[in-house]
């Protein structure tokens, strides 16, 4: 594909959508940041896709910039950790700065908070474990990430969290700090930034600390600690004020977490935890949740943790039987569908049938199609969709139980809402099987919802018009009926709703609708 006629994006660098640098093939841009565009792509030397971070023109300019980018992103690169998103290279290609990196399916965890506000507990202890492994690793390494924030915290479809983006990373080698330049401005995001960071101090792994402590705080409380209309204003709240104490936000909260955040927030590094091992610690004792301590982990800092018997949990044991069960049944339809060809070819006319019934396998594990094999009943309605959302195996049965357990009624809107938002996911997982119909089922239900019903009604005719996009030219006038009543309905919206829901948008079509929206 020729490089002459593509598209420009508002900062004035090409949209390398439908480009081949090199061993990839870049298929969809994934986001965009301030110094940086991220693409899917796929790598036909090893036939996987990767997330392809492409420099931004005015930085790559920079000579002296791009090769300190270089040198810390080979850096990074030699994290290795299940909660790292894992580094593959760094090149140039065709004048293009890039880096090749693991592609995470799923979602950042300001997404999640852009549609839940707040989590519970039990969730956020297990993203704190995580990202604390994480922090736990890259401190090992001499490696400061300086940029923690919801973004670059990633909730994987398996679930896995997985911390990325070390772009604004600091690595300590030899003693010696080497610092990325610093491009006119002090390194982070203001939301989220350590009070050292701000006034332009050196910073050790107790930063990330913080950072990380303010963005516990946001996904306990449903809202940033400090807020403002400039970054300087919320830089200083960040040097000066006390935020709200979290347990008058939420009493539901245990005290023992709501000290933890407040601590890993504190004004002065010396009054945070020294290390994230010790964060780890801290969290073990809370003993919030269910949530398994990896092997790994435990190794490297078992020394702290001493005195603790760390046994696989009853949610871990099921997730581990359900994963086990499924790719035995995979295993045993393939063995069997390889052994029924010979046997069908010589025996066809002989004894037929018969022989076939005393050929076949017993099944490894008998399964009750009305059942829900490994679907435990959890808590609330809320533990039950993130059950079935961040589960390793992604399934129907899963989420049918979020509106089996927990039926959806006038009365309750708690879990009506949940119980749609796993019909949602459901629809997005049928058209990830090739199941359109059931996607479409769904998606039905959700345009013929009561008028009032403004958001699930736009994304039923925007799931509408995904489906009918696959059929060609012959779902096209579909399509633009579909979207012209998604657009109705989603100009009634907030702004940010009204882009969280083009999100749902193949993107083949989201330009379109975008351009529908804005049209006055």
């Amino acid at each position: 594909m020729s490089d002459v006629s593509a598209p420009t994006t508002s900062s004035g660098d090409a949209d390398l959508t439908g480009r081949k640098l090199g061993d990839f093939q870049i298929l969809r841009r994934l986001g965009r940041g301030g110094m940086a565009d991220v693409y899917l792509a796929e790598q036909g030397s090893l036939h996987r896709q990767v997330a392809f971070k492409v420099l931004r023109g005015s930085l790559a300019s920079d000579e002296k910039y791009v090769r300190r980018f270089r040198h810390e992103a080979l850096a990074a690169a030699k994290l290795s950790h299940a909660n790292i998103v894992q580094i593959y290279g760094v090149d140039c290609v065709a004048g293009v700065h890039f880096i090749v990196q693991e592609y995470v399916k799923g979602q950042n965890l300001r997404q999640l908070l852009n549609r839940h506000a707040s989590i519970d507990c039990k969730l956020a202890a297990d993203i704190m474990r995580q990202v604390g492994a994480a922090l736990h690793r890259a401190g090992q390494q001499g490696i400061i990430h300086r940029d923690i924030k919801p973004e670059n915290i990633m909730l994987a479809a398996t679930g896995e969290v997985n911390v990325t983006d070390f772009g604004l990373a600091r690595v300590v080698q030899n003693g010696e700090a080497q610092n990325l330049t610093q491009i006119g401005m002090t390194m982070g995001t203001p939301l989220y930034m350590s009070p050292e960071q701000v006034e332009g101090k050196t910073v050790d792994q107790r930063s990330d600390l913080y950072s990380f402590g303010v963005t516990c705080y946001h996904m306990l409380a449903g809202h940033p600690p400090f807020t403002g209309e400039t970054p300087l204003s919320i830089a200083v709240q960040h040097l000066k004020t006390e935020p709200a104490r979290l347990e008058e936000l939420r009493p539901d909260l245990p005290p023992g977490l709501c000290r933890v955040v407040h601590k890993l927030m504190a004004k002065l590094p010396q009054d945070r935890f020294a290390s994230a091992a010790e964060l780890l610690r801290e969290i073990k004792t809370l003993n919030i949740g269910d949530s398994e301590w990896s092997t790994e982990t435990m190794s490297s800092i078992e020394h702290e943790l001493s005195g603790h018997d760390f046994t696989p949990t009853l949610a871990t044991q099921q997730l581990q039987a359900v994963m086990q069960q499924t790719e035995a049944m995979r295993v045993l339809l393939k063995r069997r569908r390889m052994r029924w060809i010979p046997v069908a070819a010589a025996a066809a006319f002989l004894i037929g049938g018969l022989t076939a019934w005393f050929l076949r396998p017993e099944p490894l594990l008998a399964i009750d199609p009305n059942e829900k094999p490994g679907v435990a009943k959890q808590e609330s309605v809320q533990d039950q969709y993130f059950f079935a959302a961040y589960s390793p195996v992604q399934s129907e049965a899963a989420y049918r139980a979020v509106w089996e357990y927990f039926p959806p009624t006038a009365n309750n809107q708690t879990n009506l809402l949940y119980a749609r938002r796993a019909k949602q996911r459901l629809a997005k997982l049928y058209r990830d099987e090739n199941q359109p119909h059931k996607a479409e089922a769904i998606y039905r239900e959700f345009v013929n919802l009561e008028p009032q019903e403004t958001e699930f009604r736009a994304i039923g005719h925007l799931g509408l018009a995904n489906i009918y996009a696959a059929q060609g030219e012959e779902g096209k006038d579909r399509v633009l009926k579909e979207l012209s009543e998604a657009t109705a309905l989603i100009n009634r919206l907030p702004a940010q709703r009204r882009s969280e829901l083009l999100k749902t948008l193949d993107e083949s079509l989201r330009q379109e609708e975008q351009r529908r929206i804005d049209e006055p």
